[in-house]
């Protein structure tokens, strides 16, 4: 039966209890690990947050009474513990931080009793996601979970500290907005008092933090969820946490030292992990061209390289087929790979094609020097030698060769790179390799809508000398847009924003937009540049993603209290559920599910 604390406090977490304290008398209170009985003496490992101490039960010091209570403990039974510490009477326990002590209890008091768990507390477990996050109230109690949200707690606090130092000022944005159709899909939200017409929840506070700008605040900042009804992976969840900035007079070099600075705080306070500053950067072009990804994980090699030049005369159609059509041929080297079995090749070319491929060609070259190769019939010895030569080759190298599109390259040969890195075991989580990318495109073609779109979005300043190409050639308009990637994942974003309204309406207008649909979409943000706008600037990072990898797990689910499945719903609260009628008739709206 559940007792009360009757005024009992507690003195101390479990692993705040050290050889220092032995001799003293403490309180600790947390959950029942195991209950090991060994007839006369009784052992409890009690766990809470900061780790396990080891209790132990004698009837000369609890009582017959006590000592039977201790007897009941089940798994997950909540307990109060009072007694003297004193230093471990068995072997010391390497394994934890409290190992060489333990407590000798004299009073013990159940809080709450437990049913049997549906699965152990404890790590390395082989439990089913589904089983886990219908429990997670359960599985948040283990250690692995517990050190991850208690350093997503520590990133936070550095983030605040840091920044208030930096003369930044914390505000909040609203939660419900005005729905704006470029980007993702919004969430909406109908209003019960304007029928017919929805809130929207924010994916991001770009105009507001804009506006903030506007009005005088210098320096904004806010840790801040944002929302996006987009298809989910092992990055992205429907609800998800920025951590969010603004500056005002202000260039990009202003922005990204004090970010750099930003960062090496999180990484010293939360890891202890010191973070070599400057980060490097590299131009947009400069990543595709070398990684195939804007995003470049730089932890390994297997650089792209460009043979078009070498192959543009050969008699592979594949090649000069897509060579013709305006493509190119580019390949890398995963050296050392050359005995790879053909089993194993042919999957590295299935994979390919779940990112565009038609195929991939490749280049085995033997211990001897010689080459086995999947279109060598195709071609002239000099041309194998001048592909191998530019790609670098050695004695058991394989060269993995794509000729298409130039974005389909690089994203074919941008995702092989990082899949066979994987394969061989060259990616290791203890490595942080940051790296800015900078010089994006302003501006993206999209063949679906028939018009450019902005590559990052409408309020991002052209590079000043790029400004006639807005006229003539937009493609060719390099953008003032920052992305911080770390370890081949973009953990945070920005750009120096467009504060002159001629740019701001040119920009609109390359977008397809009429200066009434800008205004239509826009008009506040427009509105109030006509009452003196600073230059400004921002970054807003993916705090759950910049989590996942400090934490070292491959999926941002392991880093959120509460996340959601990959359908958005919740296995615990079983949300989204549908509501009451009611509550439909006074919101003025009628349910119309297809038939699935």
């Amino acid at each position: 039966m559940a007792e009360s604390m009757k005024g009992l406090k507690r003195t101390h977490r479990c692993t705040e209890v050290s050889a220092a304290n032995i001799g003293e008398v403490v309180t600790v209170m947390g959950w029942v690990q195991r209950r090991r009985n060994l007839g006369s003496l009784i052992f409890v490992d009690l766990r809470d947050r900061s780790g396990i101490i080891q209790l132990v039960f004698d009837t000369a010091e609890v009582g017959e009474e006590g000592f039977a209570k201790a007897g009941t403990l089940r798994s997950e039974f909540v307990i109060a513990a009072v007694g003297k510490v004193v230093k471990r009477s068995g072997a010391v326990n390497e394994n934890l931080a409290t190992g060489d002590i333990e407590i000798v209890v004299n009073e013990l008091r159940i809080l709450s009793e437990a049913l049997t768990p549906p699965f152990p507390i404890e790590d390395d477990l082989a439990t089913r996601d589904e089983l886990r996050l219908k429990y997670r109230y359960l599985d948040l109690r283990r250690p692995k979970l517990q050190r991850n949200l208690m350093m997503r707690s520590k990133v936070a606090a550095a983030t605040r500290n840091f920044l208030a130092e930096e003369g930044f000022l914390e505000l909040e944005t609203p939660m419900l907005t005005k729905s704006t159709p470029e980007g993702a899909r919004d969430y909406l939200v109908p209003s019960r008092v304007h029928q017919g017409s929805f809130y929207a929840l924010p994916q991001s506070p770009q105009l507001f933090k804009q506006l903030l700008m506007c009005s005088g605040y210098d320096r904004y900042y806010q840790i801040v969820k944002c929302f996006r009804d987009e298809d989910l992976r092992a990055d992205r969840q429907p609800e998800f946490t920025q951590i969010d900035m603004e500056l005002s007079f202000v260039d990009m070099d202003d922005v990204i030292d004090v970010n750099e600075r930003l960062l090496a705080r999180m990484f010293k306070e939360a890891l202890d992990v010191e973070i070599p500053l400057p980060i490097p950067r590299m131009s947009w072009q400069e990543a595709m061209d070398r990684f195939g990804s804007d995003k470049p994980d730089i932890r390994f090699g297997f650089e792209l390289k460009d043979v078009s030049e070498e192959v543009k005369n050969c008699g592979f159609s594949v090649f000069s087929g897509a060579l013709a059509a305006g493509g190119t041929v580019r390949g890398i080297n995963a050296c050392g790979q050359g005995s790879l079995p053909r089993k194993k090749i042919d999957a590295l070319v299935e994979f390919a094609k779940t990112y565009g491929a038609k195929g991939l060609a490749w280049i085995a070259i033997q211990p001897d020097g010689s080459l086995k190769s999947s279109f060598a019939k195709f071609m002239t010895q000099e041309e194998l030698d001048a592909i191998v030569a530019k790609l670098e080759g050695k004695p058991g190298d394989l060269l993995l060769l794509a000729a298409d599109k130039k974005t389909v390259v690089w994203n074919v040969l941008g995702a092989l790179r990082c899949e066979i890195a994987k394969n061989l075991g060259l990616i290791h989580k203890d490595e942080y390799k940051f790296l800015w990318i900078v010089d994006f495109p302003l501006l993206e073609y999209s063949e679906e809508e028939d018009r450019y779109v902005a590559m990052h979005h409408p309020f991002t300043m052209p590079m000043e000398e790029d400004l006639p190409l807005l006229d003539t050639d937009p493609g060719k308009v390099r953008a003032k847009a920052y992305d911080i990637t770390l370890n081949g994942v973009e953990i945070g974003g920005g750009s120096v924003r467009i504060y002159n309204s001629e740019i701001q309406e040119k920009m609109f207008e390359v977008l397809g937009f009429t200066k009434e649909q800008a205004y239509e979409r826009f008009a506040f943000l427009l509105d109030a540049f006509k009452y003196g706008v600073p230059p400004h600037a921002g970054l807003a990072y993916g705090l759950d993603r910049l989590i996942m990898l400090m934490a070292k797990e491959d999926s941002i689910r392991e880093v959120i209290a509460f996340p959601k499945v990959k359908d958005a719903s919740c296995l615990m609260t079983n949300a989204p559920d549908v509501v009451d009628e009611k509550q439909l008739v006074e919101l003025g709206i009628e349910i119309s599910v297809p038939e699935k």
